[in-house]
């Protein structure tokens, strides 16, 4: 079986049922570890609303999907900060398809979206319970930084130098 990373439209049917899946599992993570519940539908609903995915969209942003064995499997997201930082968002893979080398090759593939943007390094934050992420993006070579937002949820950041596009 054979992985592809494509961009894909913010408001895809694709896009909008992967932002479900990664939102409802990160949102249920943080409740159950917290508040010992899972997340309220209509809380639910009010966020997936809020965040559409919009400055994910061109020209100052990119939504990727990956897809195994041509089957939707998870997402990644890349939005310009500024004129030389992109942040990456959205990093997601179904959990029937981790372990299969699907993580990096989306953040790869965001990295190469962010150089395409103009941008020269590329940011990001994430909680203390997601350890997988945080494991992941150590090991493709992310170090922790300073806050570069004051997102209530995010407790580490990380920043990547880009090396330029290649000609």
């Amino acid at each position: 079986m054979t992985w592809t990373v494509t961009p894909e439209a913010y408001d895809s049917p694709v896009a909008a049922a992967l932002w479900r899946a990664y939102y409802t599992e990160v949102s249920d993570r943080w409740y159950l570890l917290h508040e010992g519940r899972r997340t309220d539908p209509d809380e639910l609903e009010r966020e997936i609303a809020a965040r559409s995915g919009a400055d994910l969209a061109p020209p100052r942003g990119r939504l990727l999907v990956a897809r195994y064995a041509g089957e939707p499997a998870g997402t990644a997201g890349v939005r310009l900060l500024d004129g030389a930082t992109a942040e990456l968002t959205r990093v997601f893979l179904r959990e029937g398809m981790r372990g299969r080398g699907g993580a990096a090759l989306l953040v790869g593939a965001a990295e190469e979206a962010a150089r395409e943007l103009g941008a020269a390094r590329i940011v990001l934050d994430t909680r203390g319970d997601l350890v997988e992420a945080r494991s992941l993006y150590a090991r493709l070579g992310y170090t922790e930084t300073a806050a570069h937002n004051d997102d209530p949820y995010a407790e580490h950041w990380f920043t990547k130098p880009l090396a330029p596009a290649a000609a």
